[in-house]
């Protein structure tokens, strides 16, 4: 019975964790008051007050009933762990209360105001030429190969290749079930080591690219002053055929408050290629006031989001093996796996971090 007892006590110890954490205790006072409050016959005199209090109080009973359940059912196994003759079904129902715990905690994965949306990848290759833009290429690889994995579907917005291999910049729209909460734990930028296939001499060579995961935003959530951008239109070089290339169908768009600066080229028409790029920067600007802890876009201020000086993920190819996340301490020494779209194990342990 010892080894339940003490993967019993674990549970608790964790449960009792998160349970603070989502402040369940002050959840239930707030539904005390109320319950107390929406059975008052005055209250129904204003009815939208009244449906408004009687909406709060079903979010926070389903909020927080499996919680309560689950502290029940703790509580109740441990009355029972001094009795041998129930050490199976002492086991059978741990083992459940750890699966109920661990779903209860990959919901609360996706509760952040954008992670049930779909989601915008945009790489970009740092300085040190071609090595910088083969690593992005690698990148772009990496993150395609997890979207298919996951049933992602992907769609190319923009894509700049480089001159000798790899890619300068790739723009890819993500949809899939909290696409944005899957991805969000890969914005920043993502240094590798490894030894140059560039140059004669193999020397080690360390790269950089910026990885900027963008949620994808209904129009009416974010209104933009028309008089804060400027659209530019240049020659498209995407697909489309010849008249893609002969009109300015390209539109280049900057968000002059915090000079934030995008760039379409891949769709058939001015008006689509618009259409993409406000789609990108509406994406920008929001994942900026989420960095920023801004309340408006009028807050933003130009240079202080997470960008080049944010080093999130380290892989080391040589003259060892490792791929290791500065946030959260995650590693593995299986780059190569990694590198074709194995970042499970990197996001479940970024969104566990959060809780």
């Amino acid at each position: 019975m010892q080894d339940l007892i003490k993967k019993l006590e674990t549970l608790e110890a964790d449960f009792l964790q998160v349970y603070e954490k989502l402040r369940i205790s002050d959840k239930l006072a707030e539904i005390s008051k109320l319950e107390a409050e929406v059975a008052e016959p005055e209250i129904w005199r204003d009815v939208k007050k009244a449906t408004e209090k009687n909406q709060k109080l079903s979010e926070l009973r389903d909020e927080t009933e499996p919680w309560e359940l689950l502290k029940v059912q703790i509580s109740d196994l441990k009355e029972l762990m001094d009795d041998d003759s129930l050490k199976d079904e002492i086991s059978d129902q741990l083992s459940a209360m750890e699966s109920s715990f661990w779903e209860l905690k990959k919901e609360l994965r996706f509760k952040g105001k954008y992670d049930n949306d779909n989601a915008i990848i945009r790489i970009t290759s740092g300085a040190g030429g071609t090595e910088a833009m083969d690593w992005a290429g690698m990148l772009e690889r990496m993150y395609l190969r997890f979207c298919e994995r996951k049933g992602f579907k992907t769609s190319c917005l923009e894509r700049t290749e480089g001159e000798e291999a790899g890619i300068k910049t790739a723009v890819y729209e993500v949809t899939g079930p909290h696409a944005y909460g899957v991805l969000k734990s890969e914005h920043g930028v993502h240094r590798l080591v490894r030894l140059s296939p560039f140059n004669a001499d193999h020397l080690r060579q360390t790269s950089f690219a910026l990885v900027e995961i963008l949620p994808i935003i209904e129009h009416a959530e974010v209104m933009i002053d028309e008089k804060d951008l400027r659209i530019d239109t240049y020659h498209s070089g995407g697909h489309g055929g010849q008249g893609v290339n002969t009109t300015n169908s390209a539109v280049r768009i900057t968000h002059l408050p915090t000079n934030t600066v995008v760039a379409i080229q891949n769709e058939r028409s001015f008006h689509q290629n618009k259409e993409k790029a406000m789609e990108v920067l509406m994406g920008k600007l929001v994942q900026m006031q989420l960095e920023q802890h801004a309340a408006t876009l009028g807050e933003l201020r130009a240079g202080e989001s997470a960008g080049w000086g944010q080093q999130i993920r380290n892989y080391v190819l040589q003259p060892y093996k490792l791929v290791k996340d500065t946030r959260t301490g995650y590693e593995s020494s299986d780059p190569d796996s990694v590198l074709d779209g194995e970042i499970e194990g990197f996001i479940d342990a970024y969104l566990e971090n959060m809780l």
